[in-house]
């Protein structure tokens, strides 16, 4: 018989833990109703894998390798559906006519979507300042792996920049 895991502990985790949460869902979902569905699979996700958690680990590493695979599932799905996802549609909603800045960040939000989903879980990570071997932890490929493809995507976001 499995052995349940605690719900105040587990419930105090997510709500230290939920930028994650948010973060991938506003990464991998167009809509909130999408957003809301995503992050209720991944707290599920969470629940239903809180064995497998092993302590000598850190938690947050573990919430993003289970919350990236949930999400990746669910962009899968979606795209078969024939949905589009775009990365963060209220960051694009928050463009000021005339800004540069905010027209290069809603360009490179377009070009990040343009990455498959492997990709564009490791930036997002890139992204949140995670060290190489922690990347490599959440995503389960090796260190120089993620060296790697971080060095061509940023080749290639400069290349289309460059051409823009």
């Amino acid at each position: 018989m499995k052995k349940q895991p605690d719900k105040t502990a587990f419930l105090a985790l997510i709500q230290e833990n939920k930028r994650i949460i948010y973060k991938i869902c506003n990464s991998y979902c167009r809509n909130q109703y999408d957003r809301e569905d995503l992050a209720q699979e991944i707290i599920y996700q969470l629940w239903r894998s809180g064995e497998s958690f092993q302590a000598d680990h850190r938690f947050s590493t573990w919430m993003y390798r289970i919350a990236l695979n949930t999400a990746i599932s669910f962009y899968r799905k979606e795209q078969t559906a024939g949905k589009t996802v775009e990365l963060s549609e209220q960051v694009l909603a928050m463009k000021e006519e005339g800004s540069e800045l905010e027209e290069n960040i809603r360009q490179m939000q377009q070009f990040i979507n343009e990455f498959n989903e492997l990709d564009r879980a490791l930036i997002l990570l890139y992204l949140e300042k995670k060290n190489h071997k922690e990347i490599a932890e959440i995503l389960g490929i090796s260190e120089s792996n993620v060296g790697t493809k971080i060095s061509r995507m940023k080749e290639k976001l400069r290349q289309r920049f460059s051409n823009q």
